[in-house]
């Protein structure tokens, strides 16, 4: 099998609880190579793009304003893992969406909570399917912010103004 892409995003409260390094850390634990990283102030169009599927559950505005981190610190580290069966090794080490499902073992299950108001607060994102994976890296890098590209890419010309260091 090729090597696939996903996603992980370190969400508000991950940052918030100082969970970079033990995240990163049972990530690393998966052999699977760190191929883009960066650190994002999430915009409420970049939010609903994000969660357009889960735009019907009645539980979406609070979930629109977590990610952008109303409740915790307004940034998410966005990461993107590459390897063989990926999003399978992702999603078995990040463990179920509630943390109280969630193996005591895994990230969500170690650090994620529920709060008395009923937000999950599990800590992290990762790609539920490679489909997926592909559309959610595509969302948040460009291609030249990745390492390794396995998406196909084109180039063009653009008149936008840019910003350089001094």
């Amino acid at each position: 099998m090729a090597d696939e892409q996903t996603l992980v995003l370190i969400k508000p409260d991950g940052l918030a609880k100082a969970l970079v390094g033990n995240v990163i850390t049972e990530l690393s634990d998966t052999g699977l190579e760190l191929v883009g990283s960066k650190v994002v102030n999430v915009s409420k169009e970049l939010a609903e793009e994000h969660y357009q599927h889960l735009k019907e559950e009645k539980f979406y505005d609070e979930l629109i304003q977590y990610i952008m981190g109303e409740f915790h610190v307004k940034r998410v580290l966005a990461l993107v893992y590459q390897g063989k069966d990926s999003v399978k090794s992702v999603r078995k080490v990040v463990g179920s969406t509630n943390p109280e499902e969630a193996h005591p073992t895994s990230i969500r299950g170690r650090y994620g909570r529920i709060t008395t108001k009923g937000v999950f607060e599990n800590v992290v994102h990762a790609s539920e399917s490679v489909k997926e994976a592909e559309r959610e890296i595509k969302l948040w890098f460009r291609p030249y912010e990745l390492m390794k590209t396995i998406f196909p890419i084109e180039t063009k010309k653009t008149t936008r103004e840019e910003v350089f260091w001094k």
